[in-house]
């Protein structure tokens, strides 16, 4: 009982195969896969910026590069009166 043989993982599969089908199965996988992908290439993209950014910079300030990203958004926060 504490171990699972080769023939309960098939009937689990076959299961959730039945369950599922498999074209939603196939949505999932790429979903998922898409997901894990992007993750690496963030987290690669990532360490290779923080690796090139300035050190004279203090850690709470924006340098001048990030600020004139394409995906900066600049606004101006105004009070209501």
């Amino acid at each position: 009982m504490g171990s699972f043989s080769i023939w309960h993982w098939l009937v689990v599969l076959l299961i959730v195969v039945l369950v599922f089908g498999t074209k939603k199965l196939k949505n999932i996988g790429t979903d998922l896969g898409g997901a894990v992908k992007g993750f690496k290439d963030g987290v690669r993209d990532g360490g290779a910026s923080a690796a090139g950014t300035d050190a004279a910079t203090p850690p709470g300030q924006v340098n001048v590069s990030k600020a004139n990203d394409a995906n900066t958004v600049d606004v101006e926060a105004k009070t209501k009166s």
